[in-house]
């Protein structure tokens, strides 16, 4: 009887999914092409091979899948979807639920809104780092509030008059900014530390306004910057050499009226230079 089965072919007709799967084997392809090709997910195609049609949403869906497989592979869909409507024959049709799609197979491509948000963030961050960094909008650069006017009086005898004297500023923002790689400590008039580190090349420091006569020590002084309100004050010192000088409002304004850069402080004369850190 087996002899018989084997002799006659047509007594076991191939499946369209034996037939899918040899027309690929013949093409030396594997699923996973025919998965590449289609965008059918691999488990569907595994169902269709084995005729395991309950496993699909819908016979809607088995055939959807069948016709695009043949055509992955150049068969007759047409002629694969009559027989497979004759396999599925009359099974109730179900609801087609949405396809389940694996994550690894969707499109990694970002909504092209989220990219243009993406974009119009990173225009404002740019913004804000060049205004942040290239004016004093945001540093305290308006003009101080607590300076005092100064009425222009006329002196009855022109002979003995003589020109107002300025006030004093007693406020304003003081910003330390390293030109290059230096090492620093701040410290207020009590010994506390508020800042201490090695300064990176453009890396900023703002003294805080409220501090009590800050100081700033530095074996290079040549390498900090000092501002007052975003304006330029005479240096802390020059060259290899330490210092330990207040930083205040008060005291950069009075150092700037009379030109002179800062004197070093009590400091170990014989401290080699090339050791800040060690020196500090």
């Amino acid at each position: 009887m087996e002899g018989e089965n084997a002799d006659n072919p047509t007594l076991f007709p191939a499946t369209v999914g034996e037939k899918l799967r040899a027309a690929r084997e013949a093409q030396k392809l594997e699923l996973s092409d025919i998965a590449s090709r289609t965008r059918i997910p691999l488990r569907h195609l595994e169902a269709i091979e084995q005729s395991n049609f309950a496993s699909l949403p819908s016979s809607t869906y088995a055939l959807g899948f069948a016709k695009a497989y043949a055509r992955a592979i150049g068969a007759d869909e047409v002629e694969l979807a009559r027989e497979l409507r004759l396999e599925i024959g009359e099974r109730p049709e179900r609801p087609a639920p949405p396809p389940a799609y694996d994550f690894n197979e969707r499109s990694r491509t970002p909504p092209s809104g989220i990219v243009i948000v993406g974009v119009v963030v990173a225009i404002l961050v740019l913004i804000g780092v060049g205004l942040w960094y290239g004016t004093d909008l945001f540093r305290g650069g308006a003009p101080d509030e607590n300076v005092i006017p100064i009425e222009n009086t006329i002196a009855a005898d022109p002979g003995n008059a003589k020109a107002p004297a300025p006030a004093p500023v007693t406020g304003g923002q003081v910003t330390l900014v390293a030109t290059d790689s230096a090492w620093i400590r701040v410290t207020d008039a009590s010994g506390k530390r508020l800042f201490e580190k090695e300064m990176a090349p453009n890396e900023r420091y703002d003294v805080p306004a409220d501090a009590d006569r800050p100081r700033v020590r530095t074996a290079r002084p040549d390498r900090i910057q000092v501002l007052l309100n975003g304006s330029n004050v005479p240096p802390l010192g020059t060259g290899v050499t330490t210092v330990e000088v207040e930083v205040s409002a008060a005291a950069l304004q009075a150092r700037g009226q009379s030109g002179a850069p800062s004197t070093p402080s009590a400091a170990p004369a014989d401290a080699p230079a090339g050791n800040a850190a060690a020196t500090l």
